[in-house]
């Protein structure tokens, strides 16, 4: 018999019964005519999906009948530790998941509607992806850290030159950027940076969603990113990323802005912002766009101005009026509406606001320095004395921000350079060819150790070298000067252990040319055993002569014999006491006296500037201050000392007097100013100095002091192209009666 049920979508819903003949043994056992076999294996059930009217599978002769398997039992069902309360749990949870668990098509809906999420769908979906962001976000600003090392090229300085009177001189580095101290910004100049760039730069949390949506958006379709930050986030890229245009930078950016808000006070976020933002006209920071645009530093701006330097923030190519008329135009727009916007946020007052009706023009062009020539050997000295000085490392000075002030006086090195300049044109005249390898040192020392000029050369784009700072020849006869002061200052021995012999200016030494040098016990003798002698100038023969008339005179042969008497150790001492270096020395012998060393013009103007101040002596130094960013920087300063007594300086200075005026009759005892002679203290200035000579003619000196400033003039021959032994000057460098370096000494110092 088969029963039928009416029809129903879902197959589980159809059953089949079937009543099972009687086995043919013909039992008359009821439950075994029912069953057919004890075994439930035996029993042949339908399947549930057989269609009516055809033989369930199975049912034929010969074929193995198919048997339903029971439920397996779930994996949570069989662990151990798995108990009725937990399986139950188990299965809650697993109904709940099925229940919300998509079913499409829906069948209680129509159309395409069957296919579409339900309210509820959508709601788990929102609130998924709510919590995944918010997981996401999390953990990356858990993971983001402040960088410790800042971008170098964003932070880094130019060092800034001074002279003496505090005027600008030179800059060095490769970029131009100089920070302040927010204290030192104007808050009108703050307060236009901030309306033109981020008005709720103290209220926000240091991102804008909004505006980073705008830069996304331009980051990933068409445009850039400017104006898509505030001025957190563009700090953030100013100082620790680079610049270029991707989501993951900008993702990063955002990251580094929320944690640096978080960390660090919103003023040292604006100061850092104002001091390494990007200005135009190769400048970075308020304080050098002010110098290149206005020409003065950011403390000194109005409003007007401010204005206009924060429109250079959205871009410094479209705003920089001397670009052209269309930047012009753009430029006083947004000056305007900077201005407007101060207003309408309050920070700038409806009666201030209506001062400002024409546009500040700026300059058009940045202020220049004077680099290239003489300045840039300037530069070297004081470089080099900062750094000893104040005890910087080369990549700390290198690194930027530092202020130095120099000792470089404008007008005397203005002069110095133009009497050189001179010179070195009138020995292109006589002799081009010799001009070709003729070289000039000078330098001007004031008593106190400051160096106030020097020429180091041609132009240091030529010729890197320093002239007045190198140990290149002979200074010959005049470092007599030096002797003569070792002798009045510790006598001289006669006697190997007999005591020492005062010495006076008015001591008198054998002045004939071609005698032979002595020792207490007999002449002197050379390695190569020949004796050793003395020559004058010319090979001039002048009889007794005082010590003072023989310095006057720059007569050689007294003085190499005073220097034996005196000890060549005690000479090399007192020259070094005085100011020249240990370096320049070479062996204790005879020549020594007449000026074997091989000092700087630097060092030559200093030994005689000791001789000028009494007996005291200062170290040259170049740099009288140093600041970094405003704050003042340590700096050792050389101290005076007692290098000789004040009366042998006295007695030094007075036979210089007489050397200037036996050898330059017909000049003025005096500075001239305007052509009158200077005064100092209502006493004339008078002029001391000496011309000094090489025996082999390789060098040409002159030495003096007037108005409290020693300056030394070398001329010498090197051809520097086939090898640094000094040439004869062949007369290139004028004679003893009319001496370029003379020349050169009266036009720095206006000597008559």
């Amino acid at each position: 018999m088969q029963l039928k049920v009416p029809a129903s979508p879902n197959a589980d819903e159809t059953m089949l019964l079937r009543a099972v003949e009687p086995a043919a043994t013909g039992s008359a056992n009821p439950r075994a005519a029912t069953t057919g076999n004890a075994n439930p294996r035996t029993a042949t059930t339908r399947s549930a999906n057989t269609r009516p009217g055809t033989a369930p599978e199975g049912d034929g002769p010969g074929r193995a009948r198919r048997r339903r398997k029971a439920p397996r039992a779930s994996l949570l069902s069989r662990l151990p530790v798995a108990g009725p309360g937990l399986t139950r749990f188990a299965a809650r949870v697993a109904s709940d998941a099925r229940r919300l668990r998509p079913r499409y098509p829906h069948a209680d809906r129509a159309g395409w509607q069957r296919w579409a999420p339900s309210l509820r769908q959508w709601l788990g979906a929102a609130l998924a992806f709510t919590g995944l962001t918010v997981v996401l976000l999390g953990s990356a600003y858990a993971a983001t850290d402040i960088p410790e090392n800042l971008n170098s090229y964003a932070t880094q300085q130019d060092n800034v030159y001074f002279w003496s009177d505090g005027t600008p001189m030179a800059r060095t580095g490769w970029v131009r950027r100089q920070a302040m101290p927010l204290e030192d910004i104007p808050e009108d100049v703050r307060d236009a940076v901030l309306a033109a760039e981020n008005a709720s730069f103290y209220s926000d949390p240091g991102i804008s969603l909004s505006g980073l949506a705008r830069a996304l958006w331009r980051t990933v379709g068409q445009g850039d990113t400017q104006g898509g930050s505030t001025i957190t986030q563009q700090y953030v890229k100013n100082v620790y990323l680079n610049q270029d245009r991707s989501v993951g930078r900008k993702f990063t950016e955002a990251m580094l802005a929320l944690k640096l808000d978080n960390g660090m006070s919103k003023d040292d976020i604006l100061e850092g912002y104002l001091n390494t933002s990007w200005f135009g006209r190769g400048t970075y920071g308020i304080q050098r766009a002010a110098q290149a645009y206005y020409g003065k530093d950011v403390g000194e701006l109005d409003v007007s101005e401010a204005a206009f330097l924060a429109s250079l923030l959205k871009g410094a190519g479209l705003y920089d009026p001397a670009l052209g008329e269309a930047n012009h135009a753009r430029a006083v727009e947004r000056w305007s509406w900077i201005l407007d916007r101060m207003a309408e946020i309050g920070t700038l007052s409806e009666a201030e606001r209506a001062r400002y009706t024409e546009f500040p023009e700026p300059l058009k062009r940045a202020p220049g320095f004077d680099t290239g020539k003489q300045s840039d050997y300037l530069v070297e000295l004081a470089a080099r004395y900062a750094k000893k000085a104040a005890r910087l490392s080369d990549k700390e000075f290198d690194f930027g921000g530092f202020q130095i002030y120099t000792t470089f006086d404008r007008e005397q090195e203005s002069a110095l350079t133009d009497a050189v300049a001179e010179a070195r044109k009138k020995a292109r005249k006589k002799d081009a060819a010799k001009a070709k390898s003729l070289h000039f040192g000078a330098s001007s020392v004031a008593t106190d150790g400051r160096i106030l000029a020097v020429h180091g050369g041609p132009d240091h784009r030529t010729q890197g070298y320093n002239e007045s700072n190198a140990t290149t020849v002979p200074a010959g006869s005049a470092f007599l000067p030096f002797v003569y002061a070792a002798a009045l200052e510790h006598g001289v021995h006669k006697t190997r252990d007999g005591a020492a012999t005062e010495v006076t200016p008015q001591t008198l030494y054998d002045g004939d040319d071609g005698i032979a040098v002595t020792t207490p016990e007999g002449p002197y003798w050379d390695r190569g055993g020949k004796q050793v002698t003395s020559h004058n100038d010319g090979g001039k023969s002048y009889g007794r002569i005082s010590l003072s008339r023989a310095l006057a005179l720059s007569v050689n042969t007294p003085f190499m014999q005073l220097g034996m008497d005196t000890g060549l150790d005690r000479v090399r001492d007192t020259a070094q006491r005085a100011g020249l270096l240990s370096s320049s020395f070479g062996p204790q012998v005879p020549a020594m006296s007449l000026g074997s060393a091989t000092p700087s013009a630097i060092r030559m103007a200093g030994g005689y500037a000791t001789f000028a101040a009494a007996g005291k002596h200062v170290e040259p130094y170049s740099v009288s201050r140093i600041t970094r960013n405003g704050s003042e920087i340590a700096l050792t300063k050389p101290a005076s000392r007692r290098a000789v007594k004040a009366n042998v300086a006295a007695a030094v200075q007075s036979a210089l007097t007489d050397a200037f005026r036996t050898a330059r009759p017909g000049a003025a005892p005096a500075v001239t100013v305007a052509g009158k002679p200077a005064t100092v203290a209502g006493k004339p200035v008078t002029v001391a100095g000496k011309a000094g000579t090489t025996q082999n003619d390789t060098a040409a000196w002159y030495v003096g002091t007037a108005d409290s400033v020693s300056t030394a003039v070398v001329a010498y021959r090197i051809d520097l192209g086939k090898s640094l032994e000094p040439l004869p000057l062949d007369g290139i460098a004028g004679s003893p009666d009319d001496s370029v370096p003379y020349r050169i000494f009266s036009g720095a110092r206006g000597i008559g």
